[in-house]
């Protein structure tokens, strides 16, 4: 592939931006390639190279690049009606009570402008309305550029993830690892009295897909009840994407205070939002006293694009037809790491993917789930598989970013640049694609 066009591009960036990029995830080796378009489900770059896409803009895109015609009228109509306007709309009342309609843990929902800017409100919020400082995270979990979780360590020394975050900030964060009860019980009996809130993804799905083992949210839901605090689920990547409309809460059967939300339900405009129960959500301003505003909060353009989207997926196949090729492909790529990587193990549920190149080859390496790791306790791999964000750390990250990705982006397939963030099926893909990605990982593996 030619990529000329793209180097130049990434020089001049290098002039203008740290990195040359304007998130951390897009700076590959040894440069970007940058999108001229998007066309179905492919990506074609300012060189004129198509590639399947599986990035999907890391999440929000549920049907690809191309918009289904309601959804793209919605746009149109409420761009057409001026920009924005510093006052609500009819349409940011619809599209609450859609979501309020369908996902299990709304009464009441707050739209704000990122996935980040909805944790850093449900922290505030659940401080506020608990009266305590402390937070319970996952090690390896992500919520965001967030002061308040950008934190690793373990519960008895916290410490800053990046500079730029003082120390004492760290301290009113508990990183604990995911899938370990016997870690949460021990945090909760020594701080219980001070814990605001537990904030988990229900999947670690920025860190190669994790699912939790049988009884760990439900662990987490008793705790939080026994002492008082707030279990809020971060669905920014999993809201609309698993479980359906119900978001991966509905999936698991259990229901947080707080849920978080982004991507997908703004139809692939910038967005977030914080819904939960509504004593809760009614402590944020004006009807309660924890702060949160917004100039562009509810803007008009990305309601109508969120509702349409959602709308379209309720009355459509759009879940059926994402979850079946994400099914799909993982079964392919179980197939082929099977007989050429058997260590290696593939995780995803609905219409995620993704392969995580552990390390240990299993015992009963021919007995894994073949759609993708449930962590069944009883399957042959489940003493190998992922169950924490370490453990997805210790797989072989350098050889995902420096050899795989690069072997795949030269067969057509893009995919996401490191080995902890996951892909995404649309409504675009075809079998086709899936078929020429089985065949590049053929020949990458």
């Amino acid at each position: 592939m030619n990529h000329e066009r793209s180097r130049e591009l990434y020089d001049r960036a290098l002039s203008v931006s740290p990195g040359g990029v304007n998130s951390s995830v897009r700076a590959t080796m040894p440069h970007p390639f940058f999108v001229e378009r998007g066309d179905g489900g492919h990506v074609i770059d300012a060189d004129g190279n198509r590639y399947v896409d599986w990035v999907m803009g890391y999440g929000p895109l549920l049907y690809g690049h191309d918009l289904p015609d309601p959804v793209e009228s919605a746009v149109q109509s409420h761009a057409a009606a001026g920009p924005m306007y510093g006052a609500p709309t009819e349409i940011e009342v619809e599209h609450a009570e859609f979501v309020s309609r369908h996902v299990p843990s709304v009464e009441s929902i707050r739209f704000v402008n990122s996935g980040t800017e909805a944790t850093v409100s449900a922290v505030r919020l659940a401080r506020g309305h608990t009266g305590r400082d402390k937070i319970v995270v996952m090690q390896g979990g992500y919520h965001g550029a967030q002061e308040s979780t950008l934190v690793e360590g373990g519960p008895e020394n916290p410490q800053p993830s990046t500079a730029g975050i003082p120390e004492e900030f760290a301290e009113h964060t508990l990183p604990i690892p995911f899938n370990d009860p016997q870690t949460v019980k021990e945090v909760f009996a020594e701080h219980g009295d001070d814990i605001a809130a537990v904030l988990v993804e229900p999947i670690l799905a920025n860190t190669g897909i994790v699912m939790p083992v049988d009884g760990y949210h439900e662990t987490l839901r008793d705790l939080c009840d026994d002492h008082g605090a707030l279990l809020i689920f971060d669905e920014v990547i999993t809201g609309f994407r698993v479980g359906g409309l119900g978001c991966a809460q509905s999936k698991f059967g259990v229901t947080p205070d707080v849920t978080t939300f982004g991507k997908i339900i703004g139809g692939g405009f910038p967005v977030g939002a914080i819904g939960g129960r509504a004593d809760v959500i009614e402590g944020f301003t004006p009807s309660g006293d924890v702060f949160q505003s917004g100039t562009f909060s509810g803007h008009p353009v990305t309601m109508a694009a969120g509702k349409a989207t959602l709308e379209y997926a309720a009355e459509n196949d759009v879940y059926e037809h994402v979850n079946r090729l994400g099914r799909k492909l993982r079964e392919g790529i179980t197939d082929i790491c099977a007989e050429r990587a058997p260590e290696y193990t593939v995780v995803g549920t609905d219409s995620m993917f993704k392969t995580v190149f552990t390390r240990e080859t299993p015992v009963d390496a021919e007995a894994g789930c073949a759609g993708g790791c449930r962590q069944d306790s009883d399957c042959g791999r489940y003493d190998a598989c992922p169950k924490t964000g370490a453990d997805v750390a210790a797989a072989e990250t350098d050889r995902w970013e420096r050899v795989f990705w690069q072997e795949m982006k030269d067969r057509g397939v893009f995919l996401t640049a490191n080995q902890f963030e996951c892909q995404f099926t649309s409504y675009a893909h075809t079998e086709a694609d899936v078929e020429k990605t089985l065949d590049a990982y053929r020949e990458a593996i």
